[in-house]
């Protein structure tokens, strides 16, 4: 056994995918049950879309897809949770509105450009080998940001999180709390997308606190528990990537899944007791 995590972890990349997975599972647990509890889940697919289409603009300019990715899916952000509040488009439509029209010109830029080939695979559904050294330095930068702000604003996000309009009522300023949490969300996806894939790294947010909470009620607890379920599949996502040539995003988030199934069915049988 320990000849085998000796070999594995001879290898750069093999590296690189742990520190970097890792840093990804906490920061996406730790905003997923935000996310989740305001029922802003499917943000995080929507700006994954955006995420695509920002990637392939990005190969087409022959420029640094993270560079250009943050900034687009930053604004992108801001933008949907404006749409979300507006009178005139609100929920999910908002959502379908910018992440279907994101997606739709990234495939176009792709099929006019270079066509779906190995690197378009990678970006949509993940890889190990696509992170090159400058894009770990600058992942490891963005998700110890994200995890100090969480920390920093913990108190505010939980208060907006739970009961928005008392926390308004006591002074707090819930649309900048609301962007924020927007914000961070974009950088998690950004940062996921390399190696999780832009189509499953939105999973990874929404799957983990939905698990957390089929047996934890309070906050914190679905929290600690949310980064504990996240960051152990993502370590057996990544192995099993390894040993069986299987897509990382895939490998992770199908963990993911058999995680929240247990729990469910254990929630069910301990509600019956």
């Amino acid at each position: 056994m320990f000849a085998y995590f000796a070999e594995m972890f001879s290898y750069p990349f093999m590296v690189r995918a742990f520190i970097v997975g890792t840093l990804i599972a906490l920061c996406s647990s730790l905003l997923g049950v935000s996310l989740v509890l305001k029922r802003y889940s499917m943000i995080g697919d929507g700006l994954s879309h955006v995420g695509f289409g920002a990637l392939a603009l990005a190969k087409v300019f022959n420029i640094s897809p993270l560079g250009f990715c943050i900034p687009v899916v930053t604004l992108s952000s801001v933008l949907l949770l404006r749409l979300k509040s507006s009178s005139k488009i609100k929920g999910d439509a908002a959502t379908a509105l910018i992440s279907t029209f994101a997606l739709a010109i990234g495939v176009m830029v792709i099929s006019i450009s270079t066509g779906m080939n190995t690197d378009v695979f990678n970006y949509l559904f993940g890889s190990i080998l696509s992170m090159s050294q400058a894009d770990v330095s600058l992942s490891i930068v963005i998700s110890l940001a994200v995890i100090v702000m969480f920390i920093y604003f913990y108190n505010r996000i939980f208060a907006v999180t739970f009961d928005e309009t008392f926390a308004r009522a006591t002074g707090t300023r819930t649309q900048i709390y609301n962007l924020l949490i927007a914000i961070l969300t974009s950088l998690v996806i950004v940062v996921g997308m390399r190696m999780i894939g832009s189509l499953l790294i939105s999973s990874l947010i929404v799957i983990p606190a939905t698990s957390a909470m089929r047996v934890c009620k309070k906050f914190r607890s679905v929290v600690i528990l949310s980064t504990i379920i996240s960051v152990l599949c993502l370590w057996i996502g990544l192995i099993i990537s390894y040993q069986a040539a299987f897509p990382t995003g895939a490998s992770i988030v199908c963990c993911d899944f058999v995680v929240f199934a247990i729990l469910s069915i254990y929630s069910k049988i301990k509600a019956r007791r």
